[in-house]
């Protein structure tokens, strides 16, 4: 930016990195920028839903005193201040894709509104870096071209504000800023120094700065602006304004107005710590009919919050009425900045103190909600007990009715207890909740490793029984559950390689840093590869279901062409996704026809399936001497619809994975693609495992352990407890214009891809349990059948999910005065909060598919 950089150098422009306070995303920071207050981290929600701002702001200020005001740009002005403009453009701020259009319907009014003299304030909000950012990340070739554009833009008006000065009209004042900073991968929401770090440039103060350091190495807060700018333009300070005025904006004014602005900022604050601490001693009578016959008295600043406060004023106070009265008779230079000092450290000390201050809340209804969570906690842990206590009491065939239930621990159960008790304590700990991905990636691989020690105790030691004199049916058995333990650790060692993750060393080098370096053709021949290698495993997988021969072939030819269309999309549209970033009408158009297929097969087979799948009786049953029996027949016919419900489970539940899958290979970043496949090799030898181990694991420890890949999984694609890593451009992908539900809902799929895809795979881990002893009983109820098919797979997700919600907001409520509150627990609380919803998506889909299965098996049976 040449142009900017001309002014800044010669003293024309004064520039400052304003920071801003999380969540940095725009509407939050617009809101900080006209009122002078800090958000809460629910305005990441509103973000998508903006309402009018009812708080006292400074567009407020100027409507109210008659300024006439022009907007264009981002419509989230137009949302914020409904009706305030007498003319205005407002283009959609979240269709990221657009980085040309966006702008060019700002500029075009630009000429037009220059040489018009009806309007006080022109607001224009450009969006087109922003997107940049959010397609390319900040070293994005498109960056350098979009500054010179917004560089341009600066110069015309700069220069028209010249030509009306020389005109002898009124000053102009031109502010330059920017709502937040970005990553290097362009995303932002976070509170890292490169989200926080925005701009604020002022043109046209008057004056000139003395050398280009003190130009441009200020810093201020963001929520500064509205102070500044509502005493430069003579208008209230926004009443909940905690900001404090810029020292370098009032530099073109008389000390005197300094001083006025000064005194007016402080008894704004001073207003707002009374509403604070009504115990607050001091009043305004201080800085009214001082004498110059009374002894100036400056103290020391001691005691309790009230009274630091106080004589932080009162010094300010008695220093500037001090000065008044010598600027009479013997004004002094030093007498000016004693003054201005003392209210400097005043309004500084108040303004971080009422900062920490938002974070107060009721308490006692926060007490009533979590105690609402406790109970509903204690609900699912008694559930999970009495579940896992029925299922083994029904299987344990020695054990006589009047036996009770004795409850034995093993390793494996133990640690995965103690693991999720550690994982609850170490959210307490900042450090812990920016690196979360550590502890997951620990747990899952740790798990696994006690499975191979268990599955190890069980191979014959002595050479009677050693695997060389075994069948070699037998030395599969044997071989596969190692064989598959080890597939998920190797996925697992390379997942936790693929992003370095976390906040604090996202920069150190990883995988997928380097397929970057390495080039787009690289990443396009490696998503290809994913693709093929996902097709592949897939319908393999769906091959092991070959007794059901016409059924496979069926399934299996309709799902491969979405997969072709997936193929055929990264061929044709790759470069959209990853260079030119321009609106590409095929692109979308293949995009929601793949959309449409993947939904609409998805829905056929889960509707189909359990009405296709033949029932059989078996062929003993044609045997009449056979049939006599009517206990044998029944238990006969048990067994085979218990057969149907898990063949219909089990291609229900690849439809749901393999559909997933090819979803994800299509939204997720390039990068991101061999990880998809890398999840789906950890599911299918979780599957294999759990088929295969003698003895088998409890029902309960193996949905814990698809529970934990599935949340390692998600940090192994680059998801952080930080609102930056959320990919934006992603939810755009098949979209032709802003909606919000639908790049929301893509968002949310984008986020959670890897916990749905293992909550999605219960429906087909249903399929590898053995329930036969539920229906072979002389009490045989299909009730209690369902109960145990779909128990498991549900309430242990959800159990998990509530002892986290509930003991994350414990903690956040014992935090709610930490540094750290807004930068490192809120945004982690809005990730538990989302978790939530995805687990209850998952739990939902997988118990209405069981639920609708064992109606279907009972109609059929009648």
């Amino acid at each position: 930016m040449p142009y900017t950089q001309s002014l800044l150098a010669n003293g024309f422009a004064v520039g400052y990195h304003a920071k801003a306070a999380p969540p940095t995303v725009t509407m939050p920071r617009l809101k900080a920028m006209v009122s002078g207050a800090i958000g809460g981290f629910l305005d990441v929600a509103f973000n998508f839903n903006t309402q009018a701002l009812q708080d006292d702001n400074i567009i407020g200020q100027f409507f109210r005193t008659g300024r006439r005001m022009v907007m264009h740009g981002d419509d989230t002005w137009l949302k914020l201040f409904p009706g305030s403009f007498i003319r205005h453009d407002g283009v959609g701020s979240f269709f990221v894709k657009d980085t040309v259009q966006v702008d060019q319907n700002v500029s075009r009014h630009l000429d037009k509104e220059l040489c018009r003299d009806d309007w006080d304030l022109l607001i224009l909000h450009y969006l087109g870096l922003d997107h940049v950012g959010h397609l390319g990340g900040r070293n994005s070739f498109l960056m350098g071209p979009k500054l010179k554009e917004m560089d341009k833009v600066i110069e015309m008006i700069h220069r028209s504000s010249l030509r009306d000065k020389k005109n002898h009209q009124k000053g102009t004042l031109l502010v330059i800023v920017s709502d937040h900073g970005m990553t290097e991968s362009g995303n932002h929401g976070g509170s890292s120094f490169e989200e926080t770090d925005s701009l604020a440039v002022f043109f046209g103060l008057g004056g000139h700065t003395l050398d280009y350091a003190s130009a441009t190495d200020n810093s201020a807060n963001q929520i500064d602006i509205a102070a500044t700018v509502a005493l430069l333009f003579n208008v209230p300070i926004p009443k909940n304004n905690i900001g404090v005025v810029i020292p370098h904006a009032l530099n073109f004014m008389t000390d005197a107005d300094k001083m006025r602005a000064l005194e007016l900022n402080s008894w704004q604050l001073l207003r707002l710590l009374h509403a604070q601490l009504s115990g607050l001693p001091c009043e305004h009578e201080l800085v009214e009919d001082f004498t110059g016959d009374r002894k100036s008295v400056v103290s020391e600043c001691s005691g309790n919050i009230e009274q630091v406060f106080c004589c932080l004023y009162q010094n300010a106070a008695i220093l500037h009425k001090s000065w008044k009265f010598k600027r009479i008779s013997m004004s002094n230079i030093e007498d000016y900045n004693n003054a201005a000092t003392a209210y400097y450290a005043f309004l500084r000390t108040a303004s971080q103190w009422l900062a920490r201050r938002m974070t107060d809340k009721p308490v006692s209804l926060l007490v009533v909600g979590i105690s609402a969570m406790l109970l509903s906690c204690l609900i699912f842990l008694g559930l999970v007990f009495h579940m896992n206590k029925a299922l083994y009491l029904r299987e344990d065939h020695h054990l006589s009715s009047s036996k009770k239930y004795a409850f034995s621990w093993h390793l494996d159960e133990i640690f995965l207890v103690g693991a999720t008790l550690i994982h609850v304590i170490s959210m307490g700990s900042s450090s812990m909740v920016e690196e979360e991905q550590y502890i997951w990636h620990f747990v899952s691989s740790t798990f696994y490793l006690l499975l191979i020690r268990k599955t190890a105790q069980t191979i014959p030691t002595d050479r009677t029984q050693s695997s060389l004199f075994l069948p070699m049916s037998q030395n599969r058995k044997i071989n596969y559950p190692i064989i598959s333990i080890f597939s998920v650790l190797v996925s697992g060692r390379i997942l936790r390689a693929w992003h370095q993750g976390g906040i604090n060393w996202a920069n150190l080098p990883d995988i997928s840093k380097w397929l970057k370096l390495a080039g787009h053709e690289y990443v396009k021949q490696l998503r290809l590869l994913a693709c093929l290698l996902v097709i592949i495993l897939s319908i393999y997988v769906l091959s092991f279901l070959w007794t059901r021969r016409k059924m496979v072939l069926v399934v299996g030819f309709s799902f491969f062409i979405p997969g072709l269309m997936v193929l055929k999309y990264i061929m044709s549209h790759e470069d959209d996704t990853s260079g030119s970033f321009t609106y590409n009408y095929s692109s979308t158009i293949s995009a929601q026809k793949i959309y449409g297929v993947l939904g609409a097969l998805t829905v056929v087979a889960v509707a189909s399936v359990p009405w296709l799948i033949h029932i059989s009786t078996s062929k003993a049953c044609s045997n009449g001497d056979i049939c006599l029996s009517t206990s044998v027949y029944h238990d006969v016919l048990n067994l085979s619809l218990l057969k149907e419900m898990r063949d219909s489970f089990y291609v229900i539940g690849w439809a749901y994975i393999f559909c997933w899958c090819l979803l994800q290979l299509l939204l997720q970043q390039p990068t991101n693609s061999l990880p998809v496949f890398l999840l789906l090799v950890q599911i299918y030898a979780s599957m294999l495992h759990s088929f295969s181990a003698v003895p088998a694991h409890k029902h309960w420890i193996e949905v814990a352990a698809f529970y934990q890949l599935g949340m390692a999984g998600h940090f192994a694609l680059g998801n952080s407890n930080s609102l930056a890593t959320i990919d934006v451009a992603g939810a755009f992908i098949g979209t032709s214009d802003f909606s919000m539900l639908s790049s929301g809902v893509l968002m949310f799929i984008i986020t959670y891809a890897s916990p749905l895809l293992f909550l999605l795979s219960m429906a087909m881990w249903i399929s590898m349990k053995d329930f036969s002893c539920l229906v072979t009983s002389q009490n045989a109820n299909y009730g209690d059948l369902l109960k145990m098919m779909l128990g498991f797979p549900c309430v242990i997700p959800l159990c998990l999910n509530s002892v986290m919600l509930t003991a994350y907001t414990i903690i956040l409520l014992l935090m709610r005065n930490h540094l750290f509150v807004w930068s490192v627990f809120s945004p982690k609380y809005l990730y538990v909060a989302a978790a939530t919803i995805c687990v209850y998506v998952g739990v939902f889909v997988v118990a209405a598919t069981g639920t609708y299965i064992y109606l279907v098996v009972i109609y059929r049976k009648r």
